[in-house]
């Protein structure tokens, strides 16, 4: 198994709600490192960047209007697997439809207001976090309580 890096945007509803401690907490306590986090304003031009496959669709205009509504928090997080991880630890992108237990099971009643944004795979993972982020901006570092999180030889 080999370390993964993936992007996960605490959208406006989750900063407003003042639920980023909570759901930084969940990353966490499943032993993921914070490689590196901001909060920011998303620009209508680097939502239309980030969001480009949907641009065209008609809900498009209400999505940059989300995003761009209040301060986001941006952070990479690392650790085995951590794209899948991460997505499982999220839940289904309906909070209607999210397994309680998950961020958007306990916390969001709805599909657009789900609170967290995160890569689906490796490429955008990629990608979404050079949109977010500098390389300089990434700090790579070993918590002296890995050992208590994973084996040696997990990676």
């Amino acid at each position: 198994m080999a370390l993964e890096r993936t992007l996960v945007l605490l959208k406006p509803d989750c900063v407003q709600r003042r639920l980023m401690g909570r759901v930084i907490s969940r990353f966490e306590d499943k032993g993921f490192n914070i490689v590196a986090m901001k909060m920011l304003r998303v620009t209508p031009e680097l939502a239309k960047t980030h969001y480009a496959e949907h641009v065209a669709k008609p809900f498009y205009p209400a999505l940059e209007s989300f995003i761009t509504a209040s301060p986001i928090v941006a952070l990479v997080l690392e650790g085995l697997e951590a794209i899948r991880v991460t997505r499982e630890i999220l839940g289904a992108t309906s909070g209607l439809k999210a397994a309680a237990g998950t961020i958007r099971g306990d916390f969001s009643g709805s599909r657009q207001m789900n609170l967290v944004h995160a890569s689906d795979g490796p490429d955008a993972a990629a990608r979404e976090i050079a949109l977010y982020f500098q390389p300089g901006e990434l700090q790579s570092y070993e918590p002296s309580l890995t050992p208590w999180f994973r084996a040696s030889d997990e990676g």
